[in-house]
């Protein structure tokens, strides 16, 4: 009997999320999340790279886990920006009914700023 390889996937991506929110523990790290999906890839956003003090992270999640990681997160639109600071969801990003981000990279560097500030 072949063992289905996706589980072992599932398990070291699960493993990873756990790896980054514990450093994001262990260091008090900002760490900005990126959930999209590959039908979407049109709407990424563009200038998530370019943002400045936060760690970032990018899940496409038709690929890995979809439905384990909706609940884990609670996502329910791509693309959604989360970010963390110590482990815990501070603020949220959400597409609008166009699968589009409307939130602009100011607006996201402004909370990370104000993050690293306190």
């Amino acid at each position: 009997m072949m063992k289905d390889p996706s589980w072992k996937l599932l398990g070291a991506y699960i493993v990873l999320i756990a790896l980054l929110l514990l450093s994001s523990l262990c260091y008090g790290q900002v760490v900005v999340t990126e959930f999209n999906a590959g039908w979407n890839k049109e709407n990424t956003t563009e200038w998530l790279d370019s943002l400045q003090d936060c760690e970032i992270t990018k899940v496409e999640m038709d690929k890995v886990g979809k439905r384990q990681l909706q609940k884990i997160h609670n996502v329910t639109i791509v693309p959604t920006l989360i970010i963390f600071k110590d482990g815990l969801e501070v603020k949220r990003f959400l597409a609008d009914i166009s699968f589009t981000l409307k939130a602009t990279k100011e607006e996201v560097q402004n909370v990370i700023n104000e993050l690293i500030g306190n």
